[in-house]
């Protein structure tokens, strides 16, 4: 009986969600209802889900409003017309249009006129599907309205946002965010009304005395409508052809699959010929053709365009995506089940994840767009979180920022509030979790059969492209299933430090960075490995990762897969990682591994270590079928099956290891295993996936180190800051200079071993600025003089400042001091900005200066305040010369021993124990800009906690665990710098 009803994705409007929609619905004993939330169709598809569960038969439309401004709802009569309503919003979403007071003609949907705007109108002409709403506040309106005649265009509109005055105050505080404004502030015309609740049955029949036609209206319109969906039975939605029809794209699937595999394997074995049958007969049999087809398609114009990628994830499992060159990971190397990716259980296309540059991901993206007609980003919903929503909740309320810090920091006692602030605590609690506002999911592009309209609305992100009103939960429910299409810095640095190589080093050789077997090969890259010398390298050169490859002695490609999965935290914390490490350095202790584990999973020393060793488990040890051991571990990973599915799997698994003569003792502790581990290993495929791109980081970083690392800088570092990437550079033998007006452009440029930061690093410099200056530059060449500058450049006193300070002019030879004072003599605050070359150079008058004295560290004070950091050691800035001490790559020599050692930190981890105490690892570099690990244990964190960046004093005891030397610190104590002279 209810057609405009809003659920909390009436975002900053609506209070409830679409369950309890129906919750209320059946304490009303209603039984149509319609879900039309304001200018959005995100609850759509899971109200016609759930909708039958409660006994409620769904309708779904949209309520149209500019603003809160209510125009008209429309209601979809059946799903041509959900999809005319979803195309009328996604048109005016996507170019902010406001609706017009009159609906377009849409045949295959109702179009309900709210009373009130039908008065403001006085509109007298109804098209065949038009309306007029009637609420209980409106009907006594009526009663007095020439609109009493038109009885057959009545139907009840009273709208339902609110279950209680509770939920009204939420809605008024969420219109106080959307508006930005005090509470005390926010217009009634920005509220909705108290009255828009959901009546009981006899109570609306009651206030409808008299003019039950209005009802009888209602429940025809409602009878009327049909949108259907279906939901869970392992529908594919996504496109099912790829070229003409599907015959022929098996004939171009098979056909690739034979004029590509001699190049991935020089001689074809029987086992790689059977896995290739053995994949292609599944592919074909589950329809999966066009989905193998279409990334193929995407990879291919990725290579066109000379764009890194790397295909990662289960997909790394599929000979066929390897022989297609869709991954890189050989299946038959790695022993990589195909199962783990296609099974016969599995009804949705599989998952390829394939990273491609944060570069070039915006270009593969058109491309899609441009090639495949029904295509969208996936949508996914960003929720209030209860600190942001507490900040916004005392901005409501009008709370001084520092009552809105205390509130949010968590530390006060509830007991103690004031009657405002406990309404902040109370509302919050309330609303967090709510939907905020639509994002574009991380990766998701979907690729449809029919148009993405048939679903839902769409909106334009700020890249312009369209995305989806629904999240991939709903999405996968109803048979749509993202291609993954992912972005990260790693491929850049690659690409770049490649670009680099080429402009600095023009004769140099740069092998095929794809033939990554050369460099697994290679001695001086694994020793880098086995050195955990990776800084800058793609995901191994934490400090974590970093003692665990010099733990691991990791000196080749199936050692590092390992690594990346064993780092993970459900292995690492289960114990289970030092057990790997201790089994994998010491053989003797493999022996201590179950006899039965051991046998299955010989390669990993009878440990689980990667997603597979779950199936492998499950198939070898209790007898399942790998399609039975592929949704085990789905299930246990938290991904969705089948009703029912895992509970006959764990018995059929119990009822194997019976009948293969385990004891229930033995069954009950290897599932429990598998049960404790499922969720948190990588795929192996996946490790191995990184583990290339490592290689190919590796090869860069060994053999041409400076460029490598003026790459991993212009790609905004890594897990480091971009000190320590400058200071890897010095190490590595390069000279680091501050930004030149002659050399630098917006990155890091390097010139033999000289870098040049790029404009980009001085933070209060206007882009705009360095854009003009990079022309000029580019077109009249250098400047020749200050002079120079000044009379081509139109530029501010402030920004001049800048550039003076850092010392960009140093080509001209003059004191940065003296050029200061000559900026100000030249051009004042008030210069008026003109982007006209001057036709006549003015002459310049130049005063004769005292001499000033020259001091590096005010160079550094400045360095530090305009880039961040200085370019000199932080310990040249110390204000007391360093002690005799052990350096770091001496400490193996002192194992045992206490020392004392000098460091700069460069990053901290605090971590809490079991105990709830806190704890910290640090990483430092010495003055030779070597890095040492340091741990501090409760005792010592909390007497002596680690106070932000500098140069410590550390003293404890050195510690080798196998082989990986640290610190375990008794004290520290952060040295003090110098000041900056100016100041003194």
């Amino acid at each position: 009986m209810y057609l405009n009803s809003h659920t909390w994705f009436s975002l900053r409007y609506g209070t409830f969600s679409i369950e309890a929609l129906c919750e209320l619905a059946v304490k009303h004993r209603v039984k149509s209802l319609a879900v039309t939330d304001i200018n959005n169709t995100s609850g759509c598809l899971g109200f016609l889900k759930i909708a039958s569960e409660y006994g409620i038969k769904p309708l779904v439309g949209i309520d149209f409003r500019n603003g809160v401004s209510q125009q008209y709802v429309g209601i979809a009569r059946n799903n041509e017309g959900f999809r005319q309503l979803n195309e009328h919003l996604s048109i005016h979403l996507h170019v902010q249009k406001e609706f017009s007071a009159k609906a377009p003609l849409l045949k295959d949907c109702y179009v309900i006129y709210p009373f009130e705007k039908v008065v403001a109108l006085k509109k007298t002409i109804f098209e065949e599907n038009e309306f007029i709403g009637i609420s209980v506040e409106s009907l006594r309106k009526l009663k007095f309205s020439h609109y009493l005649k038109f009885s057959k265009k009545l139907v009840l509109l009273q709208s339902v946002s609110f279950r209680s005055k509770k939920d009204y105050n939420a809605h008024r505080l969420l219109r106080a965010i959307d508006n930005n404004t005090l509470l005390s502030k926010l217009p009634k015309s920005e509220q909705g009304s108290l009255s828009e609740q959901m009546l009981g049955q006899e109570e609306l029949e009651a206030s409808f005395k008299g003019f039950e036609h209005i009802l009888e209206n209602t429940r025809k319109l409602m009878k009327s409508c049909d949108v259907k969906f279906d939901f869970g039975t392992g529908q594919n939605r996504n496109l099912l052809v790829y070229g003409k029809n599907k015959a022929e794209d098996i004939e171009q699937l098979k056909h690739l699959c034979e004029e590509k595999i001699p190049d991935r394997y020089s001689i074809i074995t029987t086992k790689i010929k059977e896995r290739v049958t053995k994949e292609l007969d599944a592919i074909i049999k589950l329809g999966f053709v066009s989905y193998f087809l279409i990334n193929l398609d995407i990879v291919n114009y990725a290579r066109s365009k000379n764009f890194q990628f790397v295909g990662r994830g289960s997909g790394a499992n599929s000979i066929i995506a390897y022989i297609l060159g869709i991954t890189n990971v050989d299946p038959i190397e790695l022993n990589l089940y195909f199962e783990r990716f296609i099974n016969a259980n599995r009804k949705s296309p599989p998952d390829f994840d394939i990273d491609f540059s944060w570069k070039d991901r915006d270009n593969i993206t058109q491309y899609i767009f441009n090639k495949y007609k029904n295509t969208a980003l996936m949508g996914t919903y960003v929720t209030f979180k209860r600190r942001a929503v507490l900040r916004e909740l005392g901005k409501v309320f009008g709370l001084p920022k520092m009552e809105i810090d205390k509130l949010s920091s968590g530390f006060f006692n509830y007991s103690e509030l004031d009657e405002v602030e406990k309404l902040v605590i109370q509302y919050s609690s309330l609303i967090e979790g709510f939907p905020n506002y639509l994002s574009v999911h991380s990766g998701g592009i979907l690729i449809l059969n029919d148009p993405i309209y048939n679903y839902a609305g769409t909106f334009l992100p700020p890249k312009g492209f369209e995305t989806i009103q629904i999240d991939m939960n709903i999405a996968e429910d109803v048979g749509i299933h993202k291609f993954d299409v992912l972005s990260q810095r790693g491929l850049s640095k690659i690409t770049d430090a490649i670009e680099i190589i080429k402009k600095n080093q023009p004769k140099a050789k740069i092998l095929d960075i794809d033939d990554v077997e050369v460099f697994k090969n290679d001695p001086k890259i694994n020793n880098l490995l086995k050195a955990g010398d990776c800084m800058g390298v793609f995901y191994v050169e934490s400090p974590a990762m970093r003692g665990l490859l010099i733990k691991l002695q990791t000196d080749n490609y199936l050692n590092l897969v390992a690594a990346s999965s064993i780092i993970r935290p459900g292995i690492s914390s289960g114990g289970m990682k030092e057990e790997y490490i201790k089994r994998h350095r010491d053989p003797q202790l493999r022996k201590q591994a179950h006899p039965v584990m051991y046998e299955i999973m010989e390669d990993t020393y009878g440990i689980m270590v990667y997603q597979e060793d779950v199936m492998k488990v499950a198939h070898q040890f209790a007898g399942l079928s790998f399609d039975d051991a592929d949704v085990l571990r789905r299930g246990m990973s938290g991904k969705k099956t089948s009703s029912g599915q895992m509970e006959k799997i764990e018995k059929n698994f119990r009822n194997n290891c019976e009948k293969r003569g385990y004891s229930t003792t033995l069954t009950s502790e290897v599932w429990e295993q598998i049960s404790s581990f499922a969720g948190y290993a990588f795929p192996k495929g996946h490790s191995a996936s990184y583990a290339i791109e490592s290689y190919q980081s590796l090869y860069l970083k060994c053999y041409f180190p400076l460029e490598f690392m003026v790459a991993v800088l212009n790609n905004g570092g890594g897990f480091y800051s971009k000190e320590t990437y400058v200071q890897e550079i010095r190490k590595c033998g390069g000279k680091v200079h501050a930004p030149c007006m002659n050399k630098s452009d917006h990155p890091n440029v390097i010139f033999g071993s000289d870098v040049y930061l790029g404009f980009g690093y001085l933070k209060e410099l206007e882009t705009r600025l360095v854009q003009q200056i990079l022309e000029n530059r580019q077109f009249f060449g250098p400047f020749a003089s200050f002079d120079d500058f000044v009379d081509r450049i139109s530029i501010s006193i402030e920004q001049l400042r800048i550039l003076v300070r850092i010392d960009a002019f140093r080509f001209t030879g003059i004191d940065k001091h003296e050029l200061l004072w000559k900026a100000h003599f030249k051009l004042s605050s008030s210069k008026t900005q003109s982007i006209q070359t001057p036709l006549f150079k003015t002459q310049h008058r130049d005063f004769v200066l005292p001499q000033f004295s020259y001091s590096s560290l005010i160079d550094a004070f400045d360095q530090i305040e305009l880039l961040g950091f200085p370019l000199c050691s932080h310990f040249d800035l110390l204000k007391n010369k360093t002690a005799n001490s052990v350096k770091a790559k001496n400490l193996g020599n002192y194992v045992g021993q206490d020392v004392l050692v000098y460091g700069n930190l460069i990053t901290a981890k605090k971590t809490t124990t079991m105990n709830n105490k806190y704890m910290y690892f640090g990483t430092f570099s010495d003055e030779n800009n070597d890095v040492f690990d340091t741990v501090q244990f409760p005792k010592a964190a909390e007497k002596y906690p680690l106070r932000g960046n500098g140069i410590y004093l550390c003293f404890g005891k050195v510690v080798n665990d196998l082989d990986y030397i640290s610190i375990n610190l008794a004290w520290i104590t952060r040295q003090e710098t110098a000041k900056d002279p100016r100041l003194v």
